[in-house]
């Protein structure tokens, strides 16, 4: 398995880049997110990468943060999910705004990714669901909310399964209360 890649960045392209290592050019698939923060060609670069070994190929995906990947390794776990969907969802949103999608259940946000129709939507909000920390996905979000307010949906959450409430019950009264009240 090949956790990651350290070297040059010796090509990059929007969809893929090749990473130079001791003399063997890597090609890796990366979602648009990655692209936009690599730095200019013949410049050191690491990608946390995930190795899929198939019977016709042997494919790497590359990724600047850990989170992205780990974001990646969970998506493809959805059943209809494979990888080149993965880097489209994650081209798509950004990690923070995936998890409150998810966790939100919000799987109209998720079929507005090109590439994701109303089913597969679904399918990765019910999946995954239970695998997303709701008060994590209220910190990470980044574009519908700014950071001032997710930190305080963050602690409204926070306080409430302080106080003995589960975290389903706890995000899904956050959630009713910014349905009736967008601007608290």
């Amino acid at each position: 398995m090949i956790a990651y890649l350290n070297g040059v960045l010796a090509e990059k392209d929007i969809s893929k880049v090749v990473v130079e290592c001791a003399g063997v050019g890597y090609e890796v698939a990366i979602p648009i997110s990655t692209f936009d923060r690599l730095p200019a060609e013949g410049e050191p670069v690491k990608l946390y990468t995930h190795h899929e070994v198939r019977e016709d190929a042997q494919l790497l995906f590359g990724f600047v943060s850990k989170p992205e990947r780990e974001m990646f390794e969970l998506i493809t776990t959805v059943s209809g999910v494979g990888p080149k969907l993965a880097l489209a969802i994650l081209s798509g949103m950004t990690v923070g705004d995936l998890q409150l999608a998810i966790s939100q259940g919000d799987a109209k946000r998720l079929a507005s990714v090109k590439g994701i129709g109303k089913k597969t939507a679904e399918r990765l909000v019910v999946e995954l669901r239970g695998k997303i920390n709701p008060i994590e996905a209220l910190a990470n979000a980044t574009a519908e909310t700014s950071k001032e307010q997710s930190a305080v949906l963050r602690d409204a959450m926070l306080a409430l399964t302080a106080l003995g409430m589960s975290e389903e019950t706890a995000r899904e009264k956050v959630q009713r209360v910014l349905e009736e009240e967008p601007d608290i």
